[in-house]
């Protein structure tokens, strides 16, 4: 497969089952999330099915930005994304943290706007873009679609005035060289039970070539 294949569109409301799918497959196996939903106890997949489903409905609900990558009309690649101007804090919905606690339970919901919390106060500016959730499908990695995600990402973010740049975090040890070759720069660290996540930070690049209306 190559790169060529596979095309970046603006999604939608209409896109949240496959977006939800999607998230679920990429991060039930992240070590944060393994920690923060209690891996070792059962319904584990529940819990991060259900927190999944919360996030994602909450970012649309909000009518907040996502980008998706296709390959032949397959969604295969998400990023979430919360521009500076539109920022409300997930820990500001009473809402969301009532259908949070009935879904994967107290423990873990305290456990999520902890980590969420500390990663927020690593963030430098206000004036960024924040990724809370994105991924490619664990049946398309290895064929550098992430870094076709990453370039159309930064380019989308660049075209506003606003914004100094792009923050993620990470867990996984094994995405860290990858987010460097991207560009970023890690900003901070916080300790999530036994993991060490870690904040990057993207600074603004130039707008060079054609972004997605």
């Amino acid at each position: 497969m190559s790169e060529s294949t596979a095309d970046v569109r603006q999604l939608d409301s209409t896109y949240s089952r496959e977006t939800r799918s999607l998230l679920y497959h990429a991060y039930r196996h992240e070590p944060s999330f393994a920690f923060l939903f209690n891996a070792q106890r059962s319904g584990y997949e529940h819990r991060v099915r259900a927190t999944i489903r919360e996030l994602v409905n909450q970012h649309f609900l909000q009518d907040l930005p996502a980008l998706g990558l296709f390959i032949e009309d397959r969604l295969v690649g998400v990023a979430l994304i919360t521009p500076p101007q539109r920022r409300l804090e997930i820990t500001e919905s009473w809402a969301w943290r009532l259908r949070m606690v009935f879904s994967a339970g107290f423990n873990c919901t305290r456990r999520y706007l902890e980590y969420h919390q500390d990663v927020q106060a690593c963030i430098p500016s206000s004036a960024v873009h924040v990724l809370p959730l994105l991924g490619i499908h664990p049946e398309f990695q290895g064929h550098h679609l992430g870094e076709q995600l990453m370039t159309a990402l930064h380019a989308w973010c660049a075209v506003d005035e606003s914004s100094e740049g792009v923050v993620l975090d990470t867990g996984n040890p094994n995405y860290l060289e990858f987010y460097k070759r991207q560009g970023y720069e890690e900003i901070g660290e916080v300790a999530v039970g036994p993991v060490r996540e870690h904040v990057f930070f993207h600074a603004k690049p130039e707008v060079s070539a054609a972004v997605m209306a």
